[in-house]
């Protein structure tokens, strides 16, 4: 099987070319963590609170899977068995694609949110596209795209069928026990993949900075205007940055003794701040607005 897709990738690499490579290089970033880093907290922000919390949540375990099923198969990269075929390189094990399954799951969260057909095209040629630069660069095999995209819309699809109603039920459980919930998932995604804590850790913080949004402050994303708005993306990143390059000039270094500790700490702070942090100063300063009918005094 892997020597059959060692073949596909050298039959598509036939009309290799250097401005080609570029090109595939540039278009695969729509399939990376910075480009979800960047584009997630718009939906939190500035569109709706709560579809981006969902958003994320779904998007975050799809993640979480993809990396532990990449520990579990340990399987190498196309390169490894030909090294001709590498025009890229990737630190991690190959299958599943997680550019693929990454893309599909997020394109297809989005779908319904997009006008009617686009939504659906999208969420599936952007897939598409992103896993084709993955096997044109030679750093998956054709069944780590199957597998991905597969795992990635089964993602999504779940998320859009039972969303709604996971979000009534925890509507309807105390705020501790949400955030009961949210440790033990996070316990489990840390005993499943020891190896990588930074998941688990933004999932936490993500989660029960969710819960104390939703219980507190009421914040709403669709308030302000478009300066408004943009002002609390810069405001937003700029918190995420100080967070994520702050703790980390103070964390031990990888290979000491409580570098996994500090690693889910900080990525936690990050989904914290995106969650609860970020939106509370954006209420304070006057960037953002409460939802009327459920605003507290």
């Amino acid at each position: 099987m892997l020597t059959w897709g060692v073949d596909v990738i050298r039959a598509i690499q036939t009309v290799s070319s250097p401005g080609l490579t570029s090109a595939m290089r540039i278009l695969t970033l729509a399939g990376s963590e910075y480009f979800y880093m960047l584009f997630l907290p718009v939906l939190f922000w500035c569109v709706d609170e709560r579809f981006g919390a969902r958003f994320g949540i779904v998007f975050l375990l799809s993640t979480f899977v993809n990396g532990w099923l990449k520990v579990v198969f340990a399987q190498p990269r196309p390169y490894n068995l030909d090294p001709s075929v590498g025009l890229s390189s990737e630190t991690s094990y190959g299958l599943p694609s997680g550019h693929a399954q990454g893309s599909s799951t997020f394109w297809g969260l989005l779908a319904p949110r997009i006008r009617v057909p686009w939504g659906l095209a999208l969420a599936i040629l952007v897939p598409l596209l992103i896993s084709f630069t993955r096997l044109y660069l030679g750093v998956h095999f054709p069944t780590d795209i199957f597998l991905g995209l597969a795992l990635g819309w089964s993602f999504a699809l779940a998320g859009l069928l039972l969303g709604d109603r996971v979000e009534r039920l925890l509507a309807s459980w105390n705020i501790r026990v949400n955030i009961l919930l949210a440790a033990a998932l996070a316990l489990t995604m840390n005993a499943l993949n020891m190896r990588d804590t930074n998941l688990s850790g933004v999932f936490f913080g993500t989660a029960v900075g969710a819960a104390f949004l939703f219980d507190k402050l009421r914040f709403d994303a669709s308030s302000g205007t478009r300066g408004q708005k943009a002002a609390r993306y810069g405001l937003g990143l700029a918190g995420m940055a100080v967070i994520y390059f702050g703790v980390k000039l103070a964390a031990p270094k990888d290979g000491a003794p409580l570098y996994a500790l500090f690693r889910f700490l900080r990525y936690g702070l990050v989904g914290a701040w995106v969650s609860f942090g970020a939106p509370w100063a954006f209420l304070r300063l006057g960037l953002a607005g409460s939802h009327p009918e459920e605003a507290r005094s």
